[in-house]
C-alpha cells in the first residue's frame, strides 16, 4: 500500500549545483539536507515531509512540461518575494480551487507553486 510521496527528483546539468543551492536554498527557501557519500554530484531539499532532489545527468534536457508542485502559505506574497528576487512569475487560473504559478529553476526545470483558495 502506498502511503506517501516521498520525494521527486529533477535533472540537472553537471556543475549546476551552486546555482541549484542558490536557487532552492536561497531563493525558494527549501533546506538543504545531506546525501548519502556514495551519491555523487547535486544537491537534495526538503520542505515539511516532502524531499526534492537535483540529481546531475550529463545529457541533460530541462522539464519544461514535468514538474513538482509545491504547496505555499501566502501564495501571493511569496510569489512578490520571488519576482523580487528576479525570478519570472506565470499566474495560470486552470485549477478550479486552487491559485497558482509556474516558474523555472536556473537550468530550466518547471516548477509549479500552489495554494487552495481559502488557504486550506
Amino acid at each position: 500500500m502506498i502511503t506517501g510521496l516521498d520525494h521527486v527528483q529533477l535533472a540537472a546539468p553537471p556543475g549546476s549545483e551552486a546555482a541549484l543551492r542558490a536557487f532552492y536554498g536561497g531563493v525558494l527557501g527549501l533546506r538543504e539536507i545531506p546525501k548519502p557519500p556514495a551519491l555523487v554530484g547535486g544537491c537534495w531539499f526538503e520542505a515539511g515531509e516532502a524531499q526534492l532532489h537535483l540529481g546531475i545527468d550529463p545529457d541533460f534536457h530541462p522539464a519544461r512540461k514535468a514538474h513538482p508542485a509545491l504547496r505555499v502559505t501566502g501564495l501571493r506574497a511569496y510569489a512578490r518575494r520571488l519576482a523580487g528576487q528576479g525570478v519570472q512569475v506565470s499566474w495560470n487560473d486552470d485549477l478550479p480551487g486552487h491559485d497558482r504559478f509556474y516558474a523555472y529553476d536556473p537550468v530550466g526545470n518547471r516548477l509549479e507553486f500552489l495554494e487552495r483558495r481559502g488557504g486550506g
